[in-house]
């Protein structure tokens, strides 16, 4: 068996460690160790690739890995649960990134070579000079895309939304793309050559740009998902630009699992893909969230009280109680109901938070156990069973308008029926509307009772009135 051989065969196993780790990411309970087998598979996939490659200056292979690693802990020692999809996105920005130098770094080599007498195509032929553009035109657009949607998530940019003629902007900026790619891939003349790739450069980060610009808060976990399927094109691109196997199979992978994951989060929103990009959702219509009539308020002093004659509770997390951290006092809430026998359950909604999977992250920091986490289509049937649910934070992917409001924003969107149990008590700060912008007919409830007032601090003050009340041991 030659060494080329070996070297294919040697690929399959950090492929086979991506696709399990990918199908234990599907469950709670084996999540972590899917992470575990992803990050040794990108790590012999980088090895072999070494290996396969041969001549390398592995000075520069060395620096890069001690660089590239210093940046990746950092960035994840500095996140926090909040900002965990933030992280994310930045991750999918360096992704498109690598994939655009690995492009123009083959552009330099091939293109502008002092013998090099003909364009691009001709140099390394049709197949290999497309792929080498696609890399570029893909890694630029998810790097400026990506850069975007992490500036909104940080809500820095969150009200751009509406660009005066954006349709005509992205069409305009996409057509350009695709002719400055002809002309950057066939010019002879290596000056003009340059100067169309540049172009083909700067259009394809406008295109990412005018893709995002209009994605509102509520929009941004299915963004962050396709962000990351793109990226994983923009990668198997650019291993099809300079005949590398890895990174065409790692590619796909990462393609077509964002992809579906893409997919399963428009089911979960009952929103399509295109209108996502068309945006909209995540604007708050003005005064929608002031027109509510007999709301009922209560305090920790008087939820305790119903806690203490409630056996099935129910927690349902989402981004307030990321934003104000109160992941720990809710798995203190939850441990506390448990210690007195009480079956308690975290309900969690495909999209609660901004981006997949946010809430289990959030409720893994406060090391709550996994048998505690329920997904919403297992514990839908079961609401009209529980005595209370505790609200912490989640507005849209509770609203029952989901379920009748034909002209809601919202309408079809499968939600966790909360209104179905018993009593409901709502932990927030305000009668604001969520990222849809419309009024939450829940609050209105006669078995809802709001608690306003910081997560973290009504849910701590909830633990310590529950733990008063209880009997002397």
């Amino acid at each position: 068996m030659s060494a080329e051989e070996i070297t294919r065969l040697a690929y399959l196993v950090p492929v086979a460690l991506f696709v399990l780790g990918i199908k234990r990411l599907a469950r709670v309970r084996t999540a972590r160790t899917g992470n575990l087998f992803l990050a040794v598979g990108v790590l012999l996939a980088v090895i072999i690739t070494l290996v396969e490659m041969g001549l390398v200056d592995y000075t520069w292979m060395v620096l890069g890995s001690v660089a590239g690693g210093t940046v990746g802990v950092i960035t994840v020692l500095r996140a926090s649960a909040t900002s965990m999809p933030q992280v994310v996105a930045r991750f999918n920005g360096f992704s498109g990134a690598a994939a655009a130098l690995v492009g123009l770094a083959l552009f330099w080599e091939e293109v502008l070579a002092p013998d090099a007498g003909e364009g691009a195509i001709g140099l390394m032929g049709a197949v290999s000079a497309l792929a080498l553009a696609i890399s570029v035109v893909v890694g630029a657009a998810t790097l400026s895309g990506s850069i975007l949607a992490e500036a909104k998530l940080w809500g820095r940019l969150g009200r751009l939304t509406r660009i005066p003629g954006r349709g005509p902007l992205i069409v305009g900026a996409s057509l350009l793309t695709l002719v400055t790619m002809a002309l950057s891939l066939s010019l002879v003349d290596v000056r003009y050559a340059v100067l169309a790739f540049l172009l083909l450069l700067l259009f394809s980060l406008a295109v990412g740009f005018f893709a995002v610009a209009p994605v509102g808060g509520a929009d941004m976990p299915v963004m962050i998902s396709l962000l990351n399927s793109v990226s994983g094109i923009a990668v198997a691109a650019s291993g099809f630009a300079i005949g590398n196997t890895m990174l065409i199979m790692g590619g796909i992978i990462v393609g077509a699992a964002g992809l579906m994951l893409t997919q399963i989060m428009c089911v979960a929103m009952n929103r399509t893909l295109l209108s996502v990009f068309a945006g909209g959702l995540g604007e708050v219509a003005s005064g929608e969230g002031d027109s509510y009539e007999n709301v009922v308020g209560s305090d920790p002093e008087e939820a305790a009280m119903v806690l203490d004659a409630a056996r099935n509770v129910v927690i349902v997390p989402g981004y307030g109680l990321a934003a104000a951290r109160a992941q720990q006092p809710a798995a203190d809430l939850a441990d506390a109901l448990a210690e007195q026998g009480v079956q308690v359950r975290f309900a969690i909604h495909p999209v609660a938070g901004r981006m997949p999977g946010h809430m289990n992250v959030v409720l893994a920091e406060a090391n709550v156990p996994y048998d505690r986490l329920v997904e919403m289509e297992r514990i839908n049937s079961d609401f009209p069973n529980v005595d209370l649910v505790i609200v912490v934070g989640a507005n849209d992917v509770v609203n029952p308008a989901a379920n009748r409001a034909s002209g809601s924003p919202i309408a079809g969107m499968p939600i966790l029926d909360v209104e179905n149990a018993r009593r409901v008590m709502v932990v927030k700060r305000s009668l604001s509307p969520g990222y849809a912008g419309i009024k939450n007919e829940l609050f209105e409830r006669d078995h809802c009772t709001m608690l306003f007032g910081d997560a973290k601090q009504v849910l701590e003050d909830l633990v310590r009135e529950f733990r008063a009340g209880l009997p002397a041991a």
